[in-house]
C-alpha cells in the first residue's frame, strides 16, 4: 500500500484539487488536447490518475459512443468529483478509487492507456507499469504525459520558493521522489518501462503555453503544491504575509487578464507488442 500518496490525496492535496479543478482544467486544456488527440483504433481506454476526470471524459468524447473510458484515482474525493462530472453528460465512463499500481485489472482489457500528470507518483513504478502491462491488450498503446525537471518549469516551483523565505519548513524537493518531477530524469524514465515489459519507447519534449484567469491567480497560489499546504496550519496574519509576497513574485507571468506560463514536459509512448 502506497501508505504516503493515499494519505496525501485522501487528504488536502485532494481537497485542493477539488476546489481548484475548474481552474487546473483550463490551465492544462492544451496538454489534454494533446494527450486525446487521434485515438483511432481504440475502444477500450484506462485513463491513469484521472483526478477530477477532465481527460477521461476528453478521451470518451473522442472515442464516441461505441468506446469505453474508465479513469482510476487514489482519491476518493476527486473519483467523487470526476463521477458527478460525468453524470447527465451521456458517456460511457466509469470511475476506479484504487491504486493503479496495485489495482486488479482483467488481464489484456484496454487498448489505449494515457495519463496526463498521473503516472509520477507510484512508490514503485517498475511494479506500477508492469500491473499496467498486463492490462493492456496485445499491441496496445501507452501515453502519457509528465513533467520535465523543475529548473525547466520555474513556474510550478515559484510558490514554494518564495513562500520559503517566510516559511523555511517548507520541504524540499528530492530528485526521483514520488511526486511532479519523478520522471525528469528521461533516461531513468525509459528504464522503468523497459524493465516493466514495454517496447518501441518514443519520448518527446515539447512546450505547452498553459494560461489561466489572473483573479484565480490567489486561489492558485494559496491552495496548490507545497506551499498551500503549508498554509492551511498556518495563522491568517502569516497566511495572508506570505500570499502578498508570492503573488509579488508571480507578477512577471502575468499578462492584463491572464496569467501565462510555459509547461516543459515529455511526451511518451509505448507499445506492449
Amino acid at each position: 500500500m502506497n501508505t504516503e500518496q493515499t494519505s496525501l490525496w485522501n487528504g488536502d492535496a485532494g481537497r485542493a484539487w477539488v476546489e481548484t479543478q475548474q481552474l487546473v482544467e483550463q490551465m492544462f486544456q492544451p496538454i489534454a488536447g494533446i494527450l486525446v488527440r487521434d485515438m483511432s483504433g481504440a475502444s477500450k481506454v484506462l485513463d491513469v490518475g484521472c483526478g477530477t476526470g477532465s481527460t477521461t471524459l476528453a478521451a470518451s468524447l473522442q472515442l464516441g459512443p461505441q468506446g469505453i473510458c474508465t479513469g482510476i484515482d487514489i482519491s476518493q474525493q476527486m473519483i467523487n468529483a470526476a463521477k458527478t462530472a460525468a453524470s447527465g453528460q451521456g458517456l460511457t465512463t466509469h470511475f476506479i478509487c484504487d491504486d493503479a499500481q496495485r489495482h486488479a485489472f482483467a488481464p489484456a482489457s484496454f487498448d489505449l492507456i494515457i495519463s496526463r500528470f498521473g503516472v509520477m507518483f507510484f512508490d514503485d513504478p517498475v511494479a506500477a507499469f508492469t500491473n499496467l502491462r498486463q492490462a493492456a491488450r496485445t499491441h496496445a498503446e501507452l501515453r502519457f504525459i509528465v513533467w520535465r525537471s523543475a529548473d525547466e518549469n520555474p513556474f510550478m516551483t515559484l510558490a514554494e520558493r518564495v513562500g520559503r523565505s517566510l516559511l523555511p519548513h517548507i520541504p524540499l524537493r528530492k530528485p526521483d521522489e514520488p511526486g511532479q518531477f519523478a520522471f525528469a530524469d528521461k533516461e531513468r524514465m525509459l528504464d522503468i518501462l523497459r524493465a516493466s515489459g514495454w517496447n518501441r519507447m518514443h519520448v518527446e519534449a515539447i512546450d505547452v503555453v498553459c494560461s489561466f484567469a489572473e483573479q484565480d491567480l490567489l486561489l492558485y497560489l494559496s491552495r496548490m503544491g507545497p506551499l498551500g499546504r503549508a498554509l492551511q496550519h498556518e495563522d491568517e496574519q502569516t497566511r495572508q504575509s506570505v500570499i502578498q509576497l508570492v503573488r509579488r513574485g508571480f507578477e512577471p507571468y502575468v499578462h492584463g487578464k491572464q496569467v501565462s506560463f510555459n509547461a516543459a514536459c515529455w511526451k511518451v509512448t509505448a507499445s506492449a507488442g
